[in-house]
């Protein structure tokens, strides 16, 4: 399994920024995906969930109305498009899977949210 994130890294207050994940390694289809992030000092934190199959989401309250989590399962990707970000969104962003048991991250993602 292996996941790797991609991101723009600096965005300004109130800015917007789309993080990819590329997934490989299992059946993408049919597994949730889900993000987190951990900002500094901070333990890392579930931001979003999707669903496999129609692709059901959960959010944390702290991003609901502002992030979207989406999957594109022909190109084996899982999005979140982060919108009116923050300087509190400042974090590194990981995309994970649980795959047989097993959990895996990618290698995150830095969103710095300053001007």
């Amino acid at each position: 399994v292996q996941l790797v994130e991609s991101g723009r890294g600096l965005v300004q207050p109130g800015g917007s920024q789309r993080l990819s994940c590329a997934a490989s390694g299992f059946t993408f289809s049919t597994y949730a995906m889900s993000w987190y992030r951990q900002a500094p000092g901070k333990e890392r934190e579930l931001v979003a969930v999707i669903g496999s199959v129609g692709g059901s989401t959960n959010y944390a309250d702290s991003v609901k109305g502002r992030f979207t989590i989406s999957r594109d399962n022909a190109k084996n990707t899982v999005y979140l498009q982060i919108n009116s970000l923050k300087p509190e969104d400042t974090a590194v962003y990981y995309c994970n899977v649980m795959v047989r048991a097993r959990t895996y991250w990618g290698q995150g993602t830095q969103v710095t949210v300053s001007s």
